[in-house]
């Protein structure tokens, strides 16, 4: 079922403070870069209690960070934070519009939240606990899972994806030990990721003696967790790819594997060529080597996609 959005802009700065609301829903969303929260004081929407979300980067690996919190009177408690906790550079702040959000609902949220982000795994989460989350009367935990279904809409609309993973569905690449250091990484569980998912088949790229898969999404490349990547960087390498590659390090999301590297966790690139360059060390056309287990190349299967969406409009 659709959804309207509607978003608030009190000055033409798109990027000042914006409030956003679904049509028909009792929540808000204020969200507002750091640089103006002297003028979000003056907002009645966050003198009470809800949820907010500190957004920002983490400087010792590059990676976005987010801190995820709450607070009975939502102002108070952003305003210690200016102090006290320098990552963030945007704030996103929930409430309700009739103020019927309690102390023990905006706990809730926050233990979900939390749970929601460490499950898409976009962000680096900067929360040092991880509460459990608290029990309600039926009625109103179903009423605070419908609330995050809006919060979750609302933040990705704001361009803040932190409560989407990657993928619908996350399998494994299988894993096997690598003959010359067998004790370099725990043994993983087998997955047969041989099948379709997220609507889209499972890629394979196979050079430099490495074997990684991926999944076309909206976004990109989603390369799966447990791909290889080559542990040598070749000259014709841009920098941004080297850029990627270095993060990825430091983050500790690529990591030796005997005389290889893998990917421990699933990783958004923005293009085919863009991966399949991160993971071999070296410039190379993503859309003719990565390619399904039948040997169609990307490039070959997306326009095999455009025909049918084209002989679709025809035969309308």
């Amino acid at each position: 079922m659709g959804k309207t959005i509607k978003i608030y802009l009190p000055t033409e700065n798109v990027s000042g403070i914006r409030h956003a609301e679904i049509t028909n829903w009792s929540g808000q969303a204020l969200a507002c870069p750091r640089s103006r929260f002297q003028e979000l004081r003056e907002w009645p929407e966050v003198q009470r209690p809800g949820v907010y979300l500190l957004f920002g980067v983490d400087d010792e690996t590059g990676r976005d960070a987010v801190y995820i919190g709450e607070a009975e009177v939502v102002i108070d408690r952003l305003a210690s934070h200016v102090s006290n906790k320098r990552f963030w550079s945007e704030v996103v702040a929930f409430t309700s519009k009739d103020e019927n959000l309690t102390k023990g609902h905006v706990r809730y949220l926050e233990a979900r939240l939390i749970g929601m982000a460490r499950h898409a795994n976009r962000y680096h989460l900067t929360n040092s606990a991880f509460p459990p989350v608290p029990l309600l009367p039926r009625s109103e935990r179903d009423a605070m899972e419908e609330y995050l279904v809006s919060v979750k809409m609302l933040l990705g609309s704001l361009g803040f994806k932190v409560l989407d993973p990657l993928l619908t569905q996350s399998p494994k690449f299988p894993i096997t030990q690598p003959a010359t250091n067998p004790d370099s990484v725990g043994q993983d569980e087998k997955t047969d990721n041989a099948k379709d998912f997220d609507s889209s088949p499972v890629f394979h790229l196979r050079v430099a003696e490495i074997h990684a898969q991926a999944v076309s999404t909206d976004e990109g490349m989603v390369v799966l967790e447990g791909s290889e990547a080559s542990a040598s960087t070749y000259k014709s390498i841009t920098g941004s790819m080297l850029a990627i590659r270095q993060n990825l390090i430091e983050s500790g999301a690529l990591i030796p594997f005997g005389a290889k590297m893998r990917l421990t966790r699933n990783h958004l690139f923005k293009s085919a060529s863009q991966a399949g360059g991160v993971l071999a060390g070296y410039s190379i056309n993503g859309r003719e080597y990565w390619r399904l287990d039948d040997g169609t190349t990307y490039a070959q299967h997306e326009a095999k996609v455009a025909e049918s969406v084209l002989q679709g409009l025809e035969n309308s």
